[in-house]
């Protein structure tokens, strides 16, 4: 069992304090939600603990707001110290320029090899034998989330499964309630496209589709299938007319709307909200019909600084982000779980602790951040948002994506 995260705190600052000069690192990342921010003040406060400072670089939005900001201070000659990116295919080309890190040797003398699970989160930082990342939690995109609140002023049972779901909408509409909350942004749109194909098409397509860019599948009855419903869930999306993704989960704290399909991180809004799982929400892993989970998240890359310095400390903390003590805090805080095979999860709520026995199982699958690569993603996504907010029926839909699925890389 790690010691205490106060006591690995302590214990980094007395180092800490005996070092010649403090170093500022500025850390770029799009955590700005409640829960967001009461993840990343972990990180924050286990580097300050070392002596060093933390230069907070928080870019507000997602992912897909962020992620250019990011890469056009790097391009041009402005680069942050650290930033958060997906492990995957996302960098590659910042790699290939030469203007990421290389932290092989920070892996090499941790032994990330020998704790790291599974070990697709470190090959996905993986590029040309060398490591230019560190793997900082485990995000899954298909779940669903439930208010009981809105189940219970419809006087229904809580769904166990989308299928479920799907026949309480009525229910839920005749009490003013909206029966599913969706953000209208394409990435939203598009985690609740791929929860709903691995839920109704099953494993075996979802696999060929998603791993082996099949677009015979993707054209296919299996995917007719997943369009269909999720024109249905489009239809239980109406008047859902918020942006971001935790008004949709406030949505259901507040019982407002009767669910949300979103990423493990909705976790961290309904603990800022004090809601307990299994009495005020439940949670359900693939929907509830598949007991299997992506294994996408969140790592750190380090731009390329011409200061020794700043490169000694950058190395530093990339070594304390993967340490067992700082792992816990935050993947505790974010609703994540961790990267580590080999530390003491106790804490975890029930949502959590399903996540941790489906990885356990080996019940994991590929992100499509690993899978696509950005621009095919980014492609993805703006289908997604074009389906979601128009009439445009789902044979469109399915032939429009299996055309990219034909050209992915």
């Amino acid at each position: 069992m790690p010691k205490p995260f106060g006591s690995l705190l302590v214990s980094i600052a007395l180092s800490g304090a005996s070092a010649a000069s403090a170093v500022e690192l500025e850390v770029t990342h799009w955590w700005t939600s409640g829960g967001e921010a009461a993840a990343v003040s972990k990180l924050a406060q286990a580097w300050r603990a070392t002596g060093n400072t933390w230069l907070d670089g928080a870019i507000a939005g997602s992912g897909s707001t962020a992620r250019p900001i990011i890469v056009s201070r790097i391009l041009g000659g402005d680069p942050m110290a650290a930033t958060q990116l997906n492990h995957g295919r996302q960098a590659e080309e910042l790699i290939e320029a030469g203007l990421f890190l290389d932290l092989s040797d920070v892996a090499e003398a941790d032994g990330w090899k020998q704790f790291v699970n599974p070990p697709s989160l470190l090959e996905a930082c993986t590029f040309e034998g060398k490591t230019y990342c560190v793997p900082v939690n485990i995000h899954s995109a298909q779940w669903i989330w439930l208010s009981h609140a809105a189940y219970e002023k419809a006087g229904i049972n809580v769904p166990a499964n989308w299928n479920e779901f799907v026949s309480s909408a009525d229910k839920l509409r005749s009490t003013g309630t909206l029966p599913l909350a969706m953000g209208q942004q394409g990435w939203q749109q598009n985690i609740a496209f791929g929860a709903i194909a691995l839920a109704v098409a099953g494993l075996d397509a979802w696999k060929e589709v998603n791993i082996h860019k099949n677009a015979r599948v993707a054209r296919g009855p299996e995917y007719q299938a997943v369009f269909e419903a999720a024109a249905d869930a489009r239809e239980l999306a109406r008047g859902s007319n918020i942006q971001d993704w935790n008004q949709a989960t406030n949505l259901v704290i507040s019982g407002d709307a009767g669910a949300q399909i979103m990423g493990d991180w909705a976790q961290g809004e309904f603990a800022v909200a004090e809601q307990t799982e299994g009495k005020d929400y439940s949670c359900l892993p693939g929907l509830g019909l598949n007991a299997v989970l992506d294994t996408g998240g969140d790592a750190f890359y380090f731009p390329v600084i011409d200061d020794p310095e700043i490169t000694a400390a950058q190395k530093e903390f990339a070594s304390l982000l993967i340490s067992p003590d700082v792992q816990v805090a935050f993947n505790l805080a974010k609703g994540s779980l961790p990267v580590r095979g080999d530390i003491d999860m106790t804490l975890a709520n029930g949502c959590m602790q399903k996540g941790l026995s489906i990885l356990a199982d080996g019940g994991v699958l590929p992100s499509s951040d690993i899978s696509f690569s950005q621009d095919t993603t980014v492609q993805i996504e703006d289908l997604m948002a074009r389906f979601w907010s128009s009439d445009m029926s789902a044979e469109m839909a399915q032939a429009a994506y299996a055309e990219l699925i034909e050209k992915a890389d």
